[in-house]
């Protein structure tokens, strides 16, 4: 059985640095009939394990962790016995939605997560958020983006523990190599594609933000 993409809208609020926003997350899981990973624990544990089903959660991985997206990952893993995944780099900020709370295991750039029959490969994609990852899946031809590139630019970078000049070298170096045929599935908001994105890198450096 080749492996699907399955998206679920949860919707929640993102705070930092003493700020709170009404946001809609988009979460994926990727799997077959059988087995599931879910990319970014959004808002509603419930919402994610009615999605999954009976199907054997192998694995949380959090594309970083602002609270929007890793809000729901605790009650998840508790309900299915599934690892949480986070780039170490992004601890400082784990800790302050989930203080008494470690991660299960440790993402790292190059590691392959292997579900259903598809691998998808890390990218540390730092500048969003330090550590800030991407997942690739040539096989399905999508890259999953986080909070990194979205339809229309870059992530944010104007809060705490994030930094413009290092997500354009993430965009810049990591995404924008892959083919431009490749699916960019986000954090937030429509798809696009790596092509559709790669001719406005300059107005984005001129942007500043």
């Amino acid at each position: 059985m080749t492996a699907r993409i399955e998206h679920l809208v949860t919707s929640g609020q993102f705070s930092l640095d003493g700020g709170t926003w009404d946001v809609d997350n988009n979460v994926w899981i990727v799997g077959d009939d059988h087995e599931a990973v879910v990319i970014d624990a959004a808002h509603d544990a419930d919402a994610i394990l009615a999605a999954v089903g009976d199907r054997r959660l192998t694995a949380i991985v959090c594309t970083h962790a602002h609270n929007d997206h890793v809000s729901a990952a605790p009650a998840l893993a508790d309900a299915t016995g599934a690892k949480i995944w986070l780039h170490p780099d992004d601890l400082p900020l784990w800790k302050l939605t989930h203080p008494g709370r470690e991660p299960d295991a440790h993402l790292a750039d190059g590691q392959v997560i292997e579900v259903a029959g598809t691998d998808l490969t890390v990218l540390h994609t730092p500048g969003h958020a330090p550590g800030a990852v991407c997942l690739y899946d040539p096989g399905l031809g999508v890259l999953f983006t986080g909070d990194t590139l979205f339809h229309g630019g870059p992530g944010a970078t104007g809060r705490s523990y994030s930094h413009f000049p290092t997500i354009i070298t993430s965009i810049k170096d990591r995404l924008l190599a892959l083919p431009p045929e490749t699916k960019v599935l986000t954090g937030h908001g429509d798809a696009t594609t790596i092509g559709a994105e790669a001719p406005h890198l300059e107005e984005w450096i001129a942007r500043g933000h």
